[in-house]
């Protein structure tokens, strides 16, 4: 999979990201074993799904490496909606209207701010071929 770094056990910490059951999560509760009698000390993580806000647990070995999401964020500026799409302008000066308007509360703000021609910035991550929208803020 692209998108991919690997990362070792002994290195995880809460807010760090690890892929749980295919999806990028964020660590929200870490837990280890003490060492049984097969020699390993297992790690029990807890991981919220960065897109969806579903939850993911996971156990594995401490000392085992876990792949870990390349996560990147980027403001755009809003420049307009279209069915349901977002019109974004990138720092180079492309528009870009590959993506969805996100559905919820933070959709209906993003389409206030811009029905009230406020002029935004709307933070996009990216990680494992998905993005999404997940926050709105002032232009600089």
């Amino acid at each position: 999979l692209t998108g991919l770094l690997g990362h070792f056990g002994t290195l995880w910490d809460t807010h760090s990201h690890h892929r749980s059951q295919g999806r990028p999560c964020k660590i929200v509760e870490m837990s280890t074993s003490k060492t049984g009698k097969h020699g390993h000390a297992k790690v029990h993580l807890v991981g919220i799904d960065i897109f969806t806000g579903k939850k993911y647990e996971d156990i594995c070995p401490s000392t085992h490496n876990m792949d870990v999401p390349n996560i990147k964020r980027n403001d755009y500026q809003l420049i307009g909606i279209q069915d349901g799409y977002l019109s974004l302008l990138t720092e180079s000066g492309e528009v870009r209207e590959d993506l969805k308007l996100p559905e919820g509360d933070l959709g209906k703000e993003i389409e206030g701010k811009f029905n009230a021609n406020e002029d935004v910035q709307i933070s996009v991550i990216s990680a494992m071929n998905e993005e999404c929208a997940v926050a709105i803020k002032p232009c600089k």
